[in-house]
């Protein structure tokens, strides 16, 4: 692409900003870059950390983005963009998504929040630009890759079904201590939602819902052990899309041994009837679990089948992703995994080809694993 885009991101946090570097050092484009938030103080420390960690040009504009009305400014910016990536808390996704169609701007955004997604679907169905929705790591990239590998599958054995599709994702520290043995390395109420809402799932080709924190398990993922359990979240469309073409599918995180007992715990403690047990367990994981920098990422999705004669087969791929060189910046690996796969969709939706709603499973899977900012940091 040899043209000039005007890029409006919604929320100056760390994944805005990484996308934002992400953006301006390595999209085959021109780039402005528009960088909202609702501190206008925020924005620009952002907009300035950008600036300083890139080397190439382009104006990256920060600006204030009210949490609860449309400032002048801010619809100014709407008018003169092409594509709004959203990184603000779900329940702001369908004010900006309708920013978004009313200004015919395409939109991707990260929120893995069932009411956010069904509110942006509704608006976004008939429009004229493409809307990507839950487009970060998981869901995300692991979605986009569970649906390559499956249909790679399916293509080599002649087969329309199988067996089960895994995903499995964990954003850990180096080091797990106890009691927890964990560290946050993103959001500590995004971890305690994802704990604590049910899973969707397939089981016996059927969508169904499952209760988080539940079906743990040992697994050892290119020779480290780890214990994995359901969470909400991350399988994205995927049991809408595959349900009748595989007879198990799920998304569990990742998280070192002793961790998931030790969440047990905890929750064991809590009242039964307590209406608010995210925000409690939020708390009583404050008290006790370090935030980190440091941290990795590992990333695990097989599909298990058997072939036109019955034999069975397995293929499986991982990553085990560390901090990530931008400029003269060094992106977490939470950071570098979510908002490469953000700005990946950015580049798709730019080049005109898609429109409406546009889930994980819509994504066309090469040209968005091959893509220059997903291949750059999932390697």
């Amino acid at each position: 692409m040899n043209k000039q885009f005007n890029i409006i991101i919604a929320g100056a946090g760390g994944i805005g900003s990484a996308a934002g570097l992400l953006l301006r050092e390595f999209a085959d484009f021109g780039v402005h870059l528009y960088l909202g938030d609702q501190f206008e103080d925020s924005a620009r420390k952002a907009a300035q950390w950008i600036t300083d960690g890139s080397g190439k040009s382009g104006t990256v504009q920060p600006f204030l983005m009210p949490a609860t009305e449309n400032s002048p400014q801010m619809l100014e910016i709407f008018k003169q963009g092409h594509i709004v990536l959203d990184c603000l808390p779900g329940s702001q996704a369908a004010r900006i998504a309708t920013l978004a169609a009313q200004y015919g701007l395409h939109y991707a955004n990260l929120t893995e929040y069932v009411k956010a997604t069904a509110e942006v679907s509704a608006l976004a169905k008939d429009a004229q630009t493409g809307f990507v929705l839950q487009t970060g790591l998981a869901p995300g990239f692991v979605n986009v890759l569970a649906m390559k590998l499956f249909n790679n599958f399916c293509l080599k054995f002649g087969v329309q079904q199988v067996d089960s599709i895994a995903m499995k994702v964990g954003a850990l520290t180096k080091h797990a201590m106890p009691p927890a043995y964990y560290g946050f390395t993103w959001s500590p109420i995004g971890v305690a939602t994802e704990y604590l809402e049910p899973a969707v799932a397939i089981r016996n080709y059927q969508k169904t819902v499952l209760p988080s924190l539940t079906e743990r398990k040992a697994v050892c993922i290119d020779g480290v052990w780890y214990e994995e359990a359901l969470t909400s979240g991350g399988a994205a469309d995927l049991p809408d899309t595959l349900a009748n073409k595989t007879r198990l599918l799920d998304y569990k995180t990742l998280r070192y041994p002793g961790h998931y007992a030790w969440v047990e715990k905890t929750l064991a403690g809590f009242d039964a009837n307590a209406p608010n047990k995210t925000q409690l367990l939020q708390s009583e994981m404050l008290q006790t679990v370090p935030m980190l920098e440091d941290d990795v990422v590992v990333i695990y999705v097989s599909v298990q089948g058997k072939d036109q004669r019955g034999q069975l087969h397995l293929t499986e791929q991982s990553y085990r992703i560390l901090p990530f060189a931008v400029g003269n910046k060094t992106l977490r690996a939470i950071q570098a995994t979510t908002a490469s796969a953000l700005a990946e969709a950015a580049r798709l939706l730019l080049t005109g080809n898609y429109r409406g709603v546009v889930h994980q499973s819509h994504l066309n899977p090469d040209a968005f694993l091959n893509g220059r900012f997903v291949s750059m940091v999932y390697r």
